[in-house]
């Protein structure tokens, strides 16, 4: 009994898919009201109806928190197949500009971003938890592309790997100054040109890889 009782406590209780839901929801909320500097890990566990020791127990200060609430935002961005890169991409890039039009990512988004900048792990965590998880959307647009044609077949790790950093640094880095600095519209026709610009740039990317 008494052995039991002692694995249970060191296992721990297991964390809640709902609680998380909820604590990230509440964290998100109480950025938009309050900001980053007024944000603190006790007022997001009363939105959230839990105790702060859950919280701690999942997220060691709210800079780990909220990169994880914006994280499970940007989880949300999927590349269906249109039949086209160029498709590919214009529907993926809407889909970005979209939800950086929603206030719980723009307010959550620039605050980590400009608290990233005096605090080397929360721009790993960054780095971790969004832009490298991201990259998926990058990967498989360029080997959907490869498959029917559209792209050159590449086989050197490396250059695969410094091409898609480059093809996401220039998307991203694209839509988030247009959207959140320069505050101009992510509309159809700037995507259009964004995507002419990006696939007409990809065999420039390709060729400069292969001739290294």
């Amino acid at each position: 009994m008494c052995s039991r009782t002692r694995s249970r406590s060191r296992t721990g209780r297991p964390r809640s898919a709902e609680a998380d839901t909820a604590i990230l929801e509440a964290t998100r909320a109480a950025l938009v009201e309050l900001g980053w500097s007024k944000l603190s890990m006790g007022d997001v566990a009363t939105r959230a109806g839990v105790a702060k020791t859950t919280l701690y127990r999942r997220w060691a200060n709210k800079n780990e928190l909220v990169v994880d609430a914006v994280a499970v935002l940007f989880d949300e961005l999927e590349l269906p197949d249109l039949g086209s890169l160029r498709a590919d991409i214009e529907n993926v890039v809407l889909q970005f500009a979209a939800l950086l039009e929603r206030p719980e990512t723009k307010t959550a988004l620039m605050a980590v971003v400009a608290e990233s900048t005096r605090d080397e792990p929360l721009r790993e965590r960054i780095r971790g938890s969004i832009v490298d998880r991201q990259k998926r959307l990058v990967l498989e647009g360029r080997q959907r592309a490869q498959e029917r044609g559209e792209l050159p077949a590449e086989r050197d790790p490396e250059t695969i790997a410094a091409g898609d950093d480059l093809i996401f640094d220039v998307v991203a880095g694209a839509v988030v100054h247009r959207a959140l600095v320069s505050a101009e519209p992510v509309d159809e026709a700037w995507v259009r040109r964004l995507s002419a610009l990006l696939i007409g740039g990809l065999g420039a990317v390709d060729e400069a890889g292969r001739a290294h």
